[in-house]
């Protein structure tokens, strides 16, 4: 049994309602890297996903897009990069220019899912299927 499967199961033991706590965050705005992360969110009904990376947009320039594209501005907002290094600065990066938009940021599902062992966003889908 791989490492992240067996964390996956620890945590299940400890949290039966990890699948419940989890769907709380649906109505959310969600920020993802990119379209494979867009498609796994859907695919479990997250409908309010975003792509930063978008071809020939700058990073600051695509949140910004995504920020005034939202209807609510009170709307919470999570941000869902991957959680190697890479992603790690760029969530920063990306959270700090919704601050200066004047976003809310709501980072508890990032902690939720980073908890029980996910590594990648683009496994979300699979990630699910996992749970009871």
């Amino acid at each position: 049994m791989n490492s992240s499967l067996s964390l996956l199961k620890k945590q299940m033991k400890f949290n039966p309602k990890l699948r419940g706590e989890i769907e709380k965050y649906k109505g959310y705005v969600v920020l993802v890297e990119g379209k494979k992360d867009v498609l796994a969110l859907r695919q479990f009904g997250f409908t309010n996903v975003y792509a930063i990376h978008k071809t020939g947009i700058g990073l600051r320039e695509r949140v910004e897009q995504i920020v005034a594209s939202v209807s609510d501005k009170k709307k919470r907002f999570c941000v869902l990069t991957d959680f190697d290094r890479q992603g790690k600065k760029l969530y920063m990066f990306v959270k700090s220019v919704l601050h200066e938009q004047g976003v809310r940021v709501d980072s508890a599902l990032r902690g939720i899912l980073l908890k029980a062992g996910l590594s990648h966003v683009e496994g979300f889908g699979k990630f699910m299927e996992k749970l009871p």
